[in-house]
């Protein structure tokens, strides 16, 4: 190295952001294989589960001890179904467990639903400053096929009200969807960005083996996309965004200037704390000066007793130098900001990273690597050569 390895001005420090996990679904989309389940006849279990939610913060909030709060994200699931009572209980607990300098973002995730997208209102009173919008798709046949519960009228309503009630707005499109065309994705996506998000979060279609799409792969009843197509689709999603002003600030996340990235999402990549609370969520501590990975129990009544039992989480695993360093490289170069060399040092890897930088793959700058433009969008193949 040429450079001597000083402070990265990009370290988050002992800041710690929150994620809470809302596991129900008015639906579940054939898609996902995230921790889930139906949202019906559930109304004694989702309060025994505010109440543990509560409790879990309080829990891990006295483990790490003092901190200042970076930011606070509500997934799931889908927690715009949660009522904006709890919410609102949720985020006065967190508030009154950490310190702040200033505005925390606060993201909840929200479906266009016409029900869901009554409570946007009450949502944003209790403390939500940021929604991201699963939209998924702006085609009605589209949303059929991915077994999404609204239409495209309804997506557009959803977006006006979220537009009167949020300060910021984001959405989430699924793309590489089969028989999908580059000239239906371009329509497409100038249709989202003429809508005024802020930011844009296109992921192209995963086949996981244990959703229902994954069966239908499996039998041969569903086919994507090839390779080729879909790069030119992933081309098109950068070209697109690009030129409407969007930058691709990690690999599936495109903001309109700094300030419309996501706080939450950039302290989980730069390898800052979070808490993951709630059924099957995951976190970061640093417990004791040693970097520590949980997850909650996967089902909710297990959650619930685990809590109430002071042990919440099913795996609690410390991480060693190579581990954490590991996950810094493979967290920081899906973005702008790339991972800093002392990763790729603790590694014993950094020759590979300035031969990879040679060939045009990967871009050194202030003692961090960063993916190039070359080297994006074969990403998976970088990383490969790098920790194999």
């Amino acid at each position: 190295m040429t450079e001597p390895l000083g402070p990265d001005p990009l370290d988050p420090g002992s800041d710690v952001a929150v994620y809470v996990h809302w596991p129900y679904c008015a639906k579940i989309c054939p898609y996902c294989d995230f921790n889930v389940v139906r949202d019906r006849g559930r109304t004694e279990e989702q309060a025994g589960l505010v109440a543990a939610i509560l409790d879990d913060l309080e829990a891990q909030a006295a483990l790490v001890g003092p901190r200042r709060l970076a930011s606070i994200f509500l997934g799931g699931g889908t927690p715009s179904l949660m009522p904006p009572e709890a919410v609102a209980a949720v985020l006065d607990r967190i508030h009154a467990l950490f310190t702040t300098n200033g505005p925390v973002e606060i993201t909840l995730e929200a479906n266009p639903t016409d029900a869901e997208a009554a409570h946007f209102a009450a949502l944003a009173s209790a403390g939500i400053n940021r929604l991201s919008l699963g939209v998924q798709s702006l085609d009605d046949a589209a949303l059929r096929f991915l077994g999404r519960n609204h239409s495209a009228v309804e997506a557009r309503r959803a977006i006006v009200m979220a537009g009167a009630a949020f300060e910021r707005l984001s959405i989430d499109l699924i793309y590489a969807r089969p028989d999908q065309s580059v000239a239906d994705w371009t329509a497409e996506l100038q249709t989202a960005v003429a809508l005024g998000f802020e930011h844009v979060s296109p992921y192209q279609l995963t086949l996981e083996p244990t959703t229902a799409f994954g069966r239908a792969l499996a039998r041969g009843t569903l086919v994507p996309p090839d390779e080729d197509l879909a790069a030119a689709l992933y081309e098109t999603t950068q070209a697109v965004l690009e030129a409407a002003g969007f930058e691709a600030y990690e690999i599936s996340n495109h903001a309109r200037g700094v300030f419309a990235r996501s706080a939450h999402n950039i302290h989980v990549w730069r390898g800052g704390d979070y808490l993951g609370v709630g059924p099957g969520a995951h976190g970061r501590l640093t417990l004791d000066g040693v970097r520590t990975a949980t997850v909650a129990h996967r089902r909710i009544p297990d959650y619930i007793s685990g809590v109430a039992a002071l042990s919440p989480w099913n795996e609690r695993e410390s991480m060693d130098a190579t581990g954490a360093a590991e996950e810094q490289v493979l967290l920081g170069l899906r973005t702008v900001e790339g991972a800093p060399m002392r990763a790729f040092e603790a590694l014993g890897i950094a020759d590979k990273a300035l031969g990879l930088a040679e060939d045009g793959f990967l871009m050194i700058n202030q003692n961090r690597a960063i993916a190039s433009l070359k080297g994006r969008p074969v990403l998976d193949a970088v990383l490969k050569a790098l920790l194999t």
